[in-house]
């Protein structure tokens, strides 16, 4: 393959990860749909692609969903043990954010709500929410009628608006404040002021450190509180888990406040919070170390503000 084909393919990399890791959720997943993108560029007629693009786009959206549609996936998702890779801030596989659609299609939240869409839902959603393809487009795209991308969009909106929450969304200075209240609450046991801080329609939902085989999810502020002051109280036995005592930093994740744990540069847990009206309307807590690959790589190349907690 000549220089000018490897070039255009470059050129178009970045958006196809953006793409892919809005499909499926998780970096490394989105990583193998690129290449194997590339493989099959590489492999093709490129004379006769007359819109390498169009193309490309149409070839890793159609990977992924291979992906989505297999047996081993549906089983892995299923099983209730799986929630969406975290990106750190300034991560370029978040993609476009220049308007508050590309910004919410890649937060933990909506990821998660599009796992609940079929594999062709979530790829219309995406790619006209988040990308901003004509119907027209997605229909090339998806190998279905204009008509049935416009059905399938229009169920993807009702589906995901439907369970989403649609409070005051807090500006970042705000919802850095909130996060750095309810860390205070949750380490020093001011367990009513933990529950001041929660909208009663919070919920919470963790890997349990990476160890549990299913989610844990906790509904009700009192509920959430007991789980959140259970797992944030340092122990001893914690701390010989984690391998020391980390840090504890305050980050954007998905355009999102989190309180990442850090022990000698590398992060061993993430705790993603969503806010609003001055509260915290859920959170997220991934700890399992194959999801925290690339928000690691992403953390050794930044230069963090100071530890809220320098050793927890």
């Amino acid at each position: 393959m000549d220089s000018a084909a490897i070039d255009r393919f470059e050129a178009s990399r970045g958006r196809l990860a953006s793409l892919a890791y809005r499909l499926l959720g998780s970096a490394a997943d989105a990583e193998d749909a690129v290449q194997d993108t590339f493989l099959r560029w590489q492999a093709t007629d490129r004379e006769r692609v007359e819109v390498p693009e169009a193309w490309l786009t149409k070839v890793v959206t159609n990977l992924c969903l291979d992906r989505l549609r297999s047996a081993q996936v549906r089983h892995e998702r299923a099983a209730g043990a799986w929630l969406p890779e975290p990106l750190l801030e300034g991560d370029p596989m978040l993609g476009p954010a220049d308007t508050f659609e590309q910004r919410e299609s890649v937060s933990l939240a909506v990821l998660t709500l599009l796992e609940r869409l079929s594999p062709v839902e979530r790829a219309v959603y995406v790619l006209r929410e988040a990308f901003s393809y004509g119907h027209a487009e997605i229909a090339g795209i998806l190998d279905i009628t204009e008509s049935a991308s416009q059905q399938h969009a229009h169920r993807a909106r009702i589906r995901v608006a439907a369970e989403r929450r649609r409070g005051g969304v807090a500006d970042p200075a705000s919802a850095r404040r909130v996060v750095e209240e309810f860390l205070a609450a949750a380490t020093s046991g001011r367990t009513e002021r933990l529950v001041a801080l929660l909208t009663d329609d919070v919920t919470a939902v963790s890997d349990g450190a990476g160890l549990s085989k299913r989610l844990l999810r906790h509904d009700t502020r009192e509920r959430v509180a007991s789980f959140v002051r259970a797992g944030f109280k340092p122990t001893a036995a914690k701390r010989r888990l984690a391998g020391g005592s980390p840090a504890m930093h305050i980050a954007v994740v998905n355009g999102s406040p989190a309180v990442l744990a850090v022990i000698d540069g590398r992060v061993v847990g993430a705790v993603a919070f969503e806010v609003s009206d001055g509260k915290v309307a859920s959170l997220r807590g991934i700890g399992a170390a194959d999801r925290l690959t690339r928000l690691n790589e992403a953390w050794r190349r930044h230069e963090p503000d100071a530890p809220v907690i320098p050793a927890w």
